[in-house]
């Protein structure tokens, strides 16, 4: 009775918070889009914007640490649950969190209005677009004014991302500073990752519509066959039969 009281508050807690986090999410990243792209260096500006992005991270702390006590779980949680443990660690992987809540928060509330195929498509992409504006600006964060450094504005940063998460890797942009080598590393893996999802995601979705026509065309072949038959059958009876 207990584990099933506890289990009732985490799965309450967690319907609460749905939207709060939901919202919160993109505000993070764009309090650090605008820490980063403050060129006035207002001190003013800064220390608002920052204090907005602490107090957001605190929400998502505390959110973690009351599934974490809920859960019963103990330091499995951080296992278990080692998605939302990293995220808590490196803040600007929340663009995955977003999606994922966001697929929560339709599926309690109403039936998908994509297919299967049609989500894993549209929300690798927009996985891949959050991501890819995090990094940029992670990036342009830590080389800008770096020596030697051939990201020098964001727009550099930003078709830096571009070519890094779509795996083309031109090379006349590229990360000089070891925290900018390692945010090309992981923006790398995770373009080969979400490629590989929406080709095969894609590539299923083809072969079932493929396999449904084929099916189609089968069935309407027996069908006329059926009908010649009939026809036939009834042309060779006598009269009078």
């Amino acid at each position: 009775m207990h584990v099933r009281n506890r289990a009732n508050r985490l799965r309450d807690w967690e319907r609460r918070l749905e939207l709060p986090l939901l919202v919160a999410s993109p505000l993070f990243l764009a309090c650090y889009a605008a820490l980063v792209l403050n060129d006035s260096r207002d001190p003013v500006v800064g220390d608002v914007v920052l204090g907005v992005l602490l107090a957001v991270w605190a929400l998502f702390a505390v959110d973690y640490a009351v599934r974490l006590v809920l859960s019963g779980q103990g330091a499995r949680f951080v296992t278990a649950h080692w998605l939302d443990t990293v995220v808590l660690l490196l803040p600007l992987l929340r663009p995955v969190r977003i999606v994922s809540t966001y697929v929560t928060l339709q599926r309690r509330r109403d039936e998908p209005r994509l297919s299967l195929y049609g989500r894993v498509m549209l929300y690798a992409g927009v996985t891949a677009v959050l991501l890819s504006f995090a990094s940029a600006l992670a990036v342009y964060q830590q080389e800008r004014g770096a020596p030697g450094a051939t990201i020098r504005t964001f727009g550099d940063a930003v078709w830096w991302a571009c070519s890094a998460i779509t795996t083309v890797g031109y090379g006349d942009v590229t990360p000089v500073t070891p925290l900018g080598r390692l945010f090309a590393v992981f923006l790398m893996v995770c373009g080969l990752a979400l490629l590989g999802a929406v080709t095969g995601s894609f590539s299923s979705w083809l072969i079932q519509v493929f396999d449904r026509e084929d099916r189609s065309r089968t069935k309407d072949r027996g069908e006329q066959g059926d009908d010649r038959g009939e026809r036939g059958g009834r042309a060779v009876r006598p009269p009078g039969s």
